[in-house]
């Protein structure tokens, strides 16, 4: 326990005696800080409305084919951010046969701010899916089969059942998904680059401000503190929450 609050008392303590006043008006502060916001919120907007009804069929859906994609969906969570950010490199580079196709229609990911958003995409959306997931298995199938007796037509009965039951779990999932895309560090360096103004997220501040600038990489890494606080009051402020 002592080991796990040593960081962040070292960080309250730093940030109590440091300038971080002048620190927070340096040039690079508030751009990265809306950067982050900007493409998290977006990467979060994605993942929610394509991941609910992945994790609706996931939690649904009996065989061997929904364990396999599960277990897929899961892949990021163990796999170094790095070596996503090469495979995103591999597979939307300029050289790749997909970024060729994109090259073509006037789409560039790489280096671009859409890329950070692909990247935080790719890291934080096994943590939505598996709440999710979690939250519609938590779901009496014995409402959904009253509902349709009722007259109500399979999407109806997810909108006004499943989805209503299940939201404080999936309330819970996207704030642990915001989360992980706010503190994306190693598949947005390689997949977007450390670009300020264009592609330098708030983590990758603080890596360039340790050269020289440390009141400014702690003033960061202070922001980054309070937005994982607000994310994790977000889950335990929910009640019944079906996050892990």
């Amino acid at each position: 326990m002592l080991l796990l609050l040593l960081p962040v008392g070292a960080l309250l303590v730093g940030g109590a005696a440091g300038n971080l006043a002048t620190a927070a008006r340096d040039p690079a502060v508030a751009p990265a800080v809306w950067l982050t916001l900007r493409t998290s919120f977006t990467a979060l907007a994605l993942i929610v409305v394509s991941g609910t009804p992945l994790a609706w069929w996931l939690a649904t859906s009996r065989g061997r084919l929904p364990q396999v994609v599960g277990a897929l969906v899961d892949l990021p969570v163990v796999v170094p951010p790095a070596v996503l950010g090469v495979g995103l490199l591999l597979a939307l580079g300029p050289q790749a046969p997909l970024g060729t196709v994109l090259a073509s229609a006037g789409l560039t990911l790489p280096f671009t701010e859409p890329a950070v958003v692909v990247a935080q995409v790719v890291v934080a959306a096994p943590f939505y899916i598996q709440a999710a997931a979690s939250a519609f298995r938590r779901v009496d199938p014995d409402l959904l089969i009253v509902a349709h007796t009722l007259g109500a037509s399979p999407p109806e009965a997810f909108l006004r059942v499943a989805l209503p039951l299940a939201a404080p779990g999936l309330v819970a999932g996207a704030s642990l998904a915001w989360a992980r895309a706010v503190g994306e560090f190693g598949a947005t360096l390689l997949f977007a680059g450390n670009l300020p103004g264009v592609t330098q997220t708030l983590p990758l501040a603080v890596l360039s401000a340790m050269e020289g600038r440390l009141e400014v990489a702690l003033a960061l890494s202070l922001v980054l503190l309070g937005l994982g606080f607000v994310a994790l009051l977000g889950v335990r402020a929910v009640p019944g929450r079906g996050a892990p």
